[in-house]
This record gives structure tokens, sequence and C-alpha cells, in this order.
């Protein structure tokens, strides 16, 4: 076997590969863009159980497949209560609007970048107490809501967001349920997105720089008070942020 894959390998979260220069590779007969020294990515699905399938052709002849079955996570249940109501269940004038705002992110994250910012891996972007983590089913005023997919860091209005990876800026801007919103695009469909911020310091096209600071800390959108939440995609596949981290989270505040 001449290729490797490294990554938690479970649910949710992004996996790296290493293969000889020049060579092709494939995820369920799916191409993959690789970079010129052999370095490509894929993610596990939050709820995938079934195996994925890599397929490397090599430059020379001849090739590998290796199927990666992902580890089974356990999701928890949270409550959160005090939310804007309108946020939860919104009125039908502003359904038009939730609409366009979720197109414009999707097509963000279809785009398929030659960048290889990811494989230096991610920084926590904000220190801040951890109030909700990936993949929690949430009720939200009560109301049962789709998983939680992402990770938030509870601090005050105004604490720095950085950028946790290089990156060019795709997405910038105040959505209804998201607030101030910013979506980085890392290469290869590798994203992150920073939601509810107070005030966003950088716009679309934007080269932006590990440790640069992106954003503030705010309470915009669907917020029950002030908080980062921090989200990772690989392409359309929602993924958890903190298995990607290079370095441990700060201390809370």
């Amino acid at each position: 076997m001449r290729f490797s894959i490294t990554g938690t390998m479970e649910q949710g979260s992004l996996a790296l590969g290493s293969a000889p220069p020049g060579a092709g590779v494939a995820l369920d007969g799916r191409p993959l863009r690789i970079t010129p020294d052999g370095r490509f990515a894929f993610g596990f699905g939050p709820d995938q159980t079934k195996a994925a399938l890599v397929t490397v052709r090599y430059p020379e002849g001849g090739g590998d497949s290796r199927s990666f079955t992902p580890t089974l996570r356990k999701y928890d249940i949270q409550h959160v209560n005090g939310l804007p109501q309108n946020t939860v269940t919104p009125p039908p004038e502003v359904t038009a609007r939730i609409a366009k705002e979720a197109e414009i992110i999707y097509l963000a994250r279809l785009m398929d970048t030659g960048g290889s910012d990811f494989l230096s891996g991610f920084d926590w972007p904000a220190p801040g107490i951890e109030s909700g983590i990936f993949g929690s089913q949430r009720i939200d005023n009560g109301v049962p809501m789709s998983p939680h997919y992402g990770v938030d860091m509870a601090a005050p209005v105004g604490t720095p967001i950085h950028a946790p990876a290089d990156g060019i800026v795709s997405v910038c801007d105040d959505y209804y349920l998201n607030g101030g919103f910013t979506l980085i695009d890392h290469g290869q469909g590798v994203s992150t997105s920073y939601l509810h911020q107070s005030k966003r310091l950088v716009k679309v096209g934007d080269s932006v720089r590990r440790g640069q600071r992106i954003g503030l800390i705010g309470a915009t959108g669907r917020a029950t008070g002030p908080h980062l939440h921090w989200a990772m995609n690989w392409f359309q596949v929602k993924l958890d942020p903190s298995r990607s981290t290079r370095k441990p989270k700060p201390d809370p505040l």
C-alpha cells in the first residue's frame, strides 16, 4: 500500500491523504483534487456508517484500494432556551431571505479550489467557554431542530476571532439566522465558517493568514448571548472542527 490516510477517522471528521506525486485519487468513484506532492482530503459525514472507498492509481500504472469505516459517535441532546422566537420560527416574510442566504453559502461550499492551506491543521479561533458541541440534537425554545453542526465558544461581545489557518474569504455578510457571517475557503473543499459576529473585519476575496483577526464575537442572528459558532465543512459534508485543531484549546475565560 503506497498511500496513507490520517485523522481521527470518526463520524464528522476530516481525513488527510498522502499518495505518490502524480497519482490519481477517487473517493467512492468520485475523483478528488490532489496537490502536486500527492496530498488530498475528504470528510466523514456526522451520521455516516458505511465505509468510504479510497482508490489510488499510480502514475507508472497499477493502484490500490482500501475501505475506511468511521468510528461511531454518540451525540448529546442540548436544550437551548431564550432564543429570539422570530429566529426559531421565522415569520413568512423572511422565508425568501433565509432561503437566498442558505443558497449563497451552499454554492460557496461547492467550490473546489486548488489551495492546500488545510494541510497545516487548524488553531482554535477564539477563547471562551465551550457552550455548544458538535452533533448535539438541539431543542430550541422547546422546538426540535436540526443537529448542532459546529462548536460554540461563549465569550464577551468584542472578543477577537482569529483565522485558524490560511485561506480565502468566499462569503462575508450579515444574515438573518447566522448574524455576522464569514466563510473561509482553505482549499480542496475544506472551509470554515464563523457565525453571530458583532463585527466582520475581512471582505470577500481577502487572503487571510493564520492568526489574523477576522472578526469580533457577538450575539447576532439566532443566538441567546455572545458566542462564536465555528463550523467546518468538506464541500457539503459537515465536520467537527475540534477534531482538526493543531493546538489545544485556550483556557476558558
